[in-house]
């Protein structure tokens, strides 16, 4: 039996619009507008900006970026305080990153609770739930921390491929191919852990919620569906990506015709949140309803009306 993509999105916008609209209750959008800011605490979904300045080939500065390793290195033997001082810098924003995890992690099942029950709470959620956030705080904790390691390792190999091909005598199709299988790598390593990133938050956290378990125990259960339906899973994650580029679209519309007031606005934190709530809500609900085509056994959310997904056999 097919499945559907535009139906657990139709849903889930309308369980939004009953949660939010159906009456409008500001204090309710507020706390679960709370509730999905902790959620997004660590996730990394903000844009960044940055001065573009023209950049004018020289093959002095790629010189001194291929030296830069020396140029540390005797720049730190230099300056010993400074260089500690980075380090207790860097350690602090390990354990302050560490911390906004943790948070986070707890806020994902408080999300999910209100989400799946239509419901405002803050204190329950965050108290019921303590034993299933730690899990998934451990998980995101090493997978996240894997993951900067494994970028970093690729910048290092890159680094030095790069640096052989720019001194070696090399042909244009020899650098062709390094540069490609670089460019390779890279799409592999992102999509890995895009998918995995996606796959915990979207299925295997209401897995956890639902039955009460360890993250361990239901990257089990869901890799077991994972393995049926691989491709309506690769399908999904494809459909929300294509989503969140149109939703992109429109909020860089927003901001156009607001003369960038929207986007001060939403770059406040939980302020943006608060206003992009039925955005994130919607998204939640969706991949709530589509979870549930699978059965009961993966169906977390409180009964709405009388709508019913067909379950797959």
């Amino acid at each position: 039996m097919n499945i559907s993509y535009s139906r657990p999105l139709s849903l889930g916008f309308q369980r939004m619009k009953k949660a939010l609209f159906q009456p409008f209750d500001l204090n309710k959008w507020l706390r679960i507008g709370f509730t999905a800011w902790l959620a997004g605490l660590a996730d990394c979904e903000g844009g960044s900006s940055g001065s573009h300045h023209s950049y004018k080939y020289d093959s002095n500065n790629l010189d001194e970026l291929f030296n830069f390793p020396q140029t540390a290195g005797d720049w730190i033997s230099t300056h010993p305080l400074w260089a500690n001082l980075i380090l207790v810098g860097i350690l602090l924003l390990i354990v302050l990153i560490s911390v906004f995890i943790w948070v986070s992690s707890r806020g994902k099942f408080m999300f999910l609770h209100n989400v799946a029950q239509n419901k405002s709470d803050v204190s329950y959620p965050w108290h019921e739930y303590r034993n299933e956030g730690n899990s998934l705080f451990l998980f995101e904790f090493f997978f996240g921390w894997l993951s900067v390691g494994l970028f970093g390792f690729f910048l290092f190999y890159c680094f030095t491929s790069a640096k052989e091909l720019y001194y070696g005598d090399y042909t244009n199709p020899a650098i062709f191919m390094a540069v490609g299988q670089m460019v390779l790598l890279l799409i592999a390593y992102l999509l890995t852990i895009g998918f995995t990133a996606l796959f915990l938050k979207d299925f295997v956290v209401p897995i956890m919620y639902k039955n009460r378990i360890g993250v361990l125990q239901a990257w089990g259960k869901f890799l077991a569906l994972f393995g049926q339906r691989f491709f309506a899973f690769i399908g999904y994650g494809l459909f929300i990506f294509i989503l969140s580029f149109g939703v992109g679209i429109a909020v860089i519309f927003l901001a156009l015709i607001t003369c960038c007031i929207a986007l001060f606005l939403l770059a406040i934190p939980y302020i943006g949140t608060v206003i992009l709530l039925p955005v994130s809500y919607t998204y939640r609900a969706l991949s709530l309803e589509f979870l549930a085509q699978f059965g009961p056994d993966f169906n977390v959310l409180a009964p709405d009306e009388d709508e019913v997904l067909p379950i797959i056999e």
